[in-house]
């Protein structure tokens, strides 16, 4: 019990603590987890009819993060681009509503893969700015 309370502390601490491109990377992996939980759920309710609820939760879940995501752009000053984002995360929204519906394991993976990279070019943009950064302060670039 004592270490659950460690764990809640560590991973509050590092939200407070996160830079704004760390927190949009954290948010990625969120959905990424409440989606791979999900499709574990279809793979596996066969054998129990109750794992409806979690693929439910777990969906739901997914779609708050995306949500979430989505809210935080800034359409004015992120111009096309910005656009372009607002409508890919309203259809993953729209996919993984699709897939609660009608119990379907397939939007989910599809989801999945599109967030997975959009989470992988994020991770990469991280660590060039980062790189980049570094090479400021000493002067290289």
């Amino acid at each position: 019990m004592v270490a659950a309370g460690y764990a809640r502390t560590y991973r509050a601490n590092s939200v407070l603590t996160a830079s704004p491109g760390q927190l949009v990377l954290m948010l990625y992996d969120g959905a990424l987890k409440a989606i791979g939980l999900a499709r574990e759920g279809f793979e596996t309710v066969h054998e129990d009819p109750r794992r409806i609820e979690v693929i439910n939760r777990q969906l739901l879940k997914a779609q708050a993060i995306l949500a979430e995501l989505q809210n935080g752009l800034n359409l004015e000053a992120g111009g096309e681009f910005a656009q372009t984002m607002h409508r890919l995360y309203d259809y993953h929204t729209h996919r993984l509503l699709e897939a609660n519906l009608r119990k379907q394991v397939e939007p989910v993976i599809e989801v999945e893969r599109l967030v997975r990279e959009l989470r992988e070019a994020w991770a990469q943009m991280l660590t060039q700015n980062d790189v980049s950064s570094v090479e400021q302060i000493r002067g290289v670039a």
